[in-house]
């Protein structure tokens, strides 16, 4: 995955981000967690063109970095997802037992 910032005069408290390869799936999940902070004013996504790979996330702090924000959220789906991977390894031995 290969990130970069959109420059702008903000200080830092608001960025858009551009996430290379990336679509929906990142967009929509990043967007869903990182909106859940209490410091956020605005998280939101974007694919600009379909024939363009890549997704921009934009965020607004009312308080803090948007760097910030953007990584406590990536590190925050990545636990998500290990969870959810548990979860289902689980769920998948349970079955294989239950049948025998």
């Amino acid at each position: 995955m290969s990130v970069s910032q959109i420059a702008d005069f903000s200080h830092g408290t608001s960025k858009t981000f551009v996430f290379q390869n990336e679509g929906h799936t990142l967009g929509n999940a990043l967007k869903g967690i990182i909106s859940s902070y209490p410091n956020v004013q605005f998280c939101g996504y974007t694919v600009p063109h379909p024939a363009e790979n890549q997704m921009h996330l934009r965020i607004q702090m009312f308080k803090g970095q948007a760097i910030d924000a953007l990584k406590k959220g990536l590190a925050d789906l990545i636990q998500v997802c290990d969870i959810t991977l548990d979860k289902f390894d689980e769920a998948v031995v349970s079955f294989n037992t239950a049948d025998k």
